[in-house]
């Protein structure tokens, strides 16, 4: 049986819905409507999980909990996650794309009280993007754009996969040292923020 006219398979792409295409731009070099509008749409995912990490980094600063190393470590993975997010859409304007922009949402994150699942957290976020910048990396391959696939891979793909190894090795610290998905690991979470070199990178 054929698929229906105008079905789109099902992805985990976030795209841009508002897209404005520069289709009819002179300054586009040979950007496909559809990576522009992929390339739209990761960018503003990237941006809601710096926010996100803004967040739980803020949680961690509170005085009831003060853990300014594990605080740290979130701004710096913020600070990562903005980078990279201002290279996607520094990418997409050299291309001639547009960046349509949206309202960013509250990150919900304000359960997480404790070290173990904010990391849990910022894990999954990491295997989100993951499979996302897998996908724009096969549309953009399809549409016949090895120049887009080889930037999201290089600057993008290829980088999460050390945060993850980093991010593994922390939560299987967090569980060696006694730390709870609530806040009765207080004692775990101290010597995780003292004793933990990763918290510094």
């Amino acid at each position: 049986m054929a698929e229906p006219a105008g079905k789109r398979l099902k992805s985990s792409l976030p795209l841009c819905r508002t897209h404005r295409s520069s289709a009819g731009s002179r300054a586009r070099l040979n950007l496909q409507a559809a990576v522009e509008e992929a390339l739209c749409g990761v960018s503003s995912l990237l941006w809601d999980g710096a926010y996100r990490l803004q967040a739980l980094a803020s949680v961690f600063e509170r005085d009831d909990v003060a853990l300014p190393r594990v605080a740290s470590f979130f701004h710096q993975e913020a600070l990562k996650q903005e980078q990279e997010a201002e290279a996607m859409l520094g990418y997409l304007t050299e291309r001639g794309g547009s960046y349509c922009g949206k309202d960013v949402q509250k990150p919900g994150c304000d359960g997480v009280c404790a070290v173990s699942p904010a990391l849990q957290l910022l894990l999954l976020q990491l295997k989100e993007e993951v499979g996302v910048l897998v996908e724009l990396n096969q549309l953009a391959r399809n549409n016949g754009d090895p120049h887009a696939a080889s930037v999201v891979t290089r600057h993008f793909l290829t980088p999460r996969m050390d945060r993850l190894k980093l991010l593994g090795d922390l939560l299987t610290s967090a569980g060696r040292v006694g730390c709870t998905n609530d806040r009765t690991g207080g004692f775990g979470e101290y010597l995780l923020n003292e004793l933990q070199e990763e918290l510094t990178r």
